[in-house]
């Protein structure tokens, strides 16, 4: 399901590029503020959307324009045709979504292209708040549930109402009952997407950290948020007091959490920066090799930076383990010769220069 042509209009300093990417490795070279970070931006802009560098659509999109579009063509379900896909977003943040000359939701073009990013924010998921490790993990539920979002949605919509009738203190007993019986009954499906899926990813993510940090063991463990010794309607119960007082839902899904430990204690807290790195971009190609093995499709990988924090032993590990996956990755770096090295003799790599916004070169070399 490889990107085969890709055009970018309008993003940042990426005014019209167009170009054709390998199906395996691309590397992105060039000076900082060539537009390296902004041509992954774009391509997370194809799959989402959005950006996972900013909110604020008048940085995004290029000074003077009052859109960006980002087009490709791609086989996204792995059936043998190509089609293409678009996506456009205005200064007002309005959305249109098209694929196969038909206008789609967020929901569908999500399942067209699985996009993965490892970057320097990728750090937060050892490091930062639980919504950002729930996020993790809902994007792999997601990916291999079809009911996750049905649920999803269902729950986010009892808890809204739950925690709006809290704020103003108009719950009554028999209102509570039955806002705490739907919402347990979201609760409890939800949870379980999450343990099995985490049931899924915990062996793909040893294999994967045992090839790249062979001498580190990282348990991985989930907290669902609540007590599971006691039901949820009793924690809810318990709870009515204080959440009146917060004027929210203190226990729930919404407070879930992945919990990432290393020799028994907090990771975050025990490894150093290139460890991290690598603990985190395990948790992203396990989430990637399990996506194929469910799915019988790669993920996009978009990784901004490669060599930064990691020595050239650790570098080439993960080359190595990215050249036997079956994405299409896109790879920033700053001097073209740090990674040529790094691959196998029989591994196609294209190269793609840009400078000031414009792709000056492109060349696919047989290392």
């Amino acid at each position: 399901m490889p990107l085969t042509t890709l055009k970018v209009q309008q993003v940042r300093n990426l005014a019209d590029v167009r170009f054709t990417p390998s199906p395996h490795i691309n590397i992105v070279y060039g000076a900082n503020g060539s537009g390296k970070s902004s041509l992954l931006e774009a391509i997370h802009i194809l799959g989402l959307t959005r950006s996972f560098r900013t909110n604020k659509l008048r940085h995004l999109i290029s000074s003077g324009a009052e859109q960006c579009l980002v087009f490709a063509e791609l086989d996204a379900m792995a059936t043998g045709t190509t089609q293409a896909l678009g996506v456009e977003r205005n200064l007002e943040g309005v959305s249109r979504m098209r694929y196969a000359g038909a206008d789609i939701d967020l929901t569908t073009l999500a399942e067209l292209l699985p996009i993965q990013v490892i970057n320097s924010e990728t750090f937060q998921i050892l490091e930062g708040s639980p919504s950002i490790r729930r996020a993790f993990i809902d994007w792999g539920v997601f990916h291999t549930d079809p009911m996750f979002i049905r649920l999803w949605r269902g729950f986010k919509r009892v808890l809204k109402q739950r925690n709006s009738l809290l704020k103003y203190g108009k719950i009554d007993p028999s209102m509570r009952q039955i806002w705490d019986r739907e919402l347990v009954t979201y609760s409890v499906q939800l949870n379980s997407l999450r343990e099995d899926y985490l049931a899924l990813l915990k062996p793909e993510f040893d294999q994967v950290l045992a090839g790249l940090l062979p001498n580190l063991e990282i348990e991985l463990g989930f907290s669902c948020g609540w007590d599971q010794k006691r039901g949820l309607d009793e924690v809810l119960a318990d709870n009515l007091v204080r959440d009146r007082k917060q004027g929210f839902t203190s226990a729930g899904p919404q407070r879930a959490d992945l919990r990432v430990k290393a020799d028994g204690h907090n990771a975050a807290e025990r490894l150093s920066r290139g460890q991290k790195k690598i603990v985190v971009s395990a948790l992203k190609l396990a989430q990637g090799a399990l996506f194929y093995k469910l799915n019988s499709r790669a993920c996009v990988y978009l990784i901004d930076d490669l060599p930064s924090e990691l020595d050239d032993h650790h570098c080439r590990l993960f080359c190595q383990y990215l050249e036997k996956s079956s994405n299409q990755c896109f790879i920033t770096c700053v001097d073209k010769t740090t990674l040529s090295e790094f691959w196998s003799q029989e591994t196609q790599v294209s190269f793609h220069e840009i400078h000031q916004g414009e792709f000056i070169t492109q060349d696919q070399e047989i290392l």
